[in-house]
């Protein structure tokens, strides 16, 4: 998700004033608001963010450290919910408990000489970097959004535009607690237990509850970037750019138009952090989409017009610029709700690492299919990962390249095409992104995380999830 797509989304925003009631306040529709430890359980519709398949939930807040060990007893099996972030089923236990973690959202500890910063997991990454970056610190490892807590982001081990220096976020963390169902307290990080750290790490909220966390901030002169965006026309055109930027540029990332009529021109952007001492913009005012629109905006002639003429634009005005970190890293998130615009049915993502070696290949037989099929994706990146292994068992990021493509939710039509899309990536040795999908055949799981077994042991029997269930109890 770069930042192109904010013309792109004000333009939504503004048509969706005249007809829905926006306001600018950031609602958290599919988290239960915090309440006490006290206030008993109650049924809510959850989903994730893809809005695919709203389920019932036993809702149990979260609010307490100290009382984690004992509400969760009493109501296994469950598995914990931040902000519901995940766009498949990893957070969701349709039928089941949810323990919702974000009122653990408490800053237990920051040191601003060393950077160093111990809290809670359900603290936000939004309210990590409104902290610590006026003090010259920032998270080294970032996704696209920094609307998830800190819990999220260890159990899914997210990565950001800079794999290639910063590894992912696991690769920051000191230390963690982690809180089994049956009581038990396990404090481990890369030099104590780092067996139950690499299980966790990337473990899918499997192992226990992750209660605290002690990450390594990096040190920034600054919230600015120096940015540069370049129009590339092929896939041979974009590896060439990602290798020659890798050892220059802090962070590399790509658009791709995943309609082109041969699925590769795109426009490749690059970041390096500036001393540039400015004070920070104004924020912009967020919006909402108030409705679900009653199909999906996301269509073919609407995504094949609006690629051709960003594509163009941008490739004359291809420039350098200084951009404020939250527009470069974060630009849905003055959005609120952006995953409405597909419609009641609700959307896929799709993502794939792909080794290196077999990458382009493999990667113009996904886009090929894609065009076959006659979909579109509107949300599109292209990335190359570094040579740096993950550390957790079940961690997604591997040496090669990945793609994320979006897909609206057209059932039975849209399954189909990825049965096809996952039989290019089986048979490249890729892997998919556990955090993005709703729908992997166990098989592919397995083949792509040969660390599986290893992880079994670590897992929790008081835990389950909809993944779980689908790709590990079946």
């Amino acid at each position: 998700m770069l930042s192109r797509y904010h013309a792109l989304f004000r333009t939504l925003s503004a048509l969706f004033e005249n007809h829905f009631n926006v306001f600018g306040m950031f609602r958290r529709e599919f988290c239960i608001q915090r309440t006490s430890a006290k206030r008993a359980t109650a049924m809510t519709r959850v989903s994730s963010w893809g809005r695919l398949t709203p389920r019932e939930h036993q809702s149990v807040a979260l609010s307490d450290r100290g009382e984690v060990a004992a509400r969760i007893a009493a109501s296994t099996p469950g598995v914990a919910h931040g902000m519901g972030r995940s766009y498949g089923d990893v957070c969701l236990n349709g039928g089941g408990v949810l323990w919702h973690t974000t009122g653990l959202d408490r800053f237990i500890a920051f040191d601003p000489v060393s950077g160093r910063l111990r809290c809670e997991a359900g603290v936000l990454l939004r309210e990590i970097q409104a902290l610590t970056v006026a003090q010259g610190w920032i998270l080294p490892v970032t996704p696209g959004t920094q609307l998830i807590t800190v819990g999220g982001a260890i159990a899914n081990d997210v990565h950001g535009k800079n794999h290639h220096r910063q590894g992912s976020f696991g690769d920051h963390l000191l230390g963690l607690t982690l809180v089994r169902t049956d009581g038990q307290v396990v404090e481990c990080g890369p030099q104590q237990q780092p067996d139950w750290f690499a299980a966790t790490v990337g473990g899918l909220g499997l192992t226990g509850v992750i209660v605290t966390a002690e990450i390594q901030l990096c040190r920034v002169a600054g919230p600015w970037l120096e940015t540069e965006t370049i129009a590339y026309h092929n896939l041979d055109e974009f590896f060439q750019l990602a290798d020659s930027s890798e050892p220059g540029w802090e962070h590399t990332v790509s658009w791709i138009d995943a309609l082109a009529p041969r699925g590769a021109r795109g426009l490749f952007l690059r970041a390096n952090p500036s001393a540039r001492q400015d004070p920070p913009p104004a924020a912009l005012a967020p919006r909402s989409l108030v409705l679900t629109p009653p199909c999906s905006l996301v269509r073919p002639v609407s995504v094949r017009a609006f690629n051709q003429l960003y594509f163009w634009l941008k490739q004359r005005r291809a420039a350098q610029s200084v951009q404020h970190y939250q527009g470069f890293f974060y630009p849905l998130d003055h959005l609120n709700d952006w995953n409405r615009m597909y419609g009641p049915r609700g959307f896929y993502q799709y993502q794939t690492v792909l080794p290196r070696a077999v990458g382009q290949d493999a990667l113009l037989a996904l886009l090929a299919e894609v065009a076959r099929a006659g979909a579109c994706s509107f949300l599109s990146v292209l990335k190359t990962f570094g040579q740096r292994q993950s550390l957790g068992m079940l961690s997604f990021p591997q040496p090669g390249v990945t793609l994320a493509l979006d897909f609206p939710n057209h059932d039975a039509i849209t399954l189909r095409l990825f049965q096809r899309l996952d039989a290019i990536v089986a048979e490249a040795g890729g892997r998919l992104y556990p955090a993005k999908d709703a729908r992997m055949a166990r098989a592919l799981f397995v083949a792509g995380y040969p660390r599986l077994g290893e992880f079994l042991q670590y897992r929790d029997p008081g835990i389950s999830s909809e993944l779980s269930r689908r790709l590990l109890d079946s």
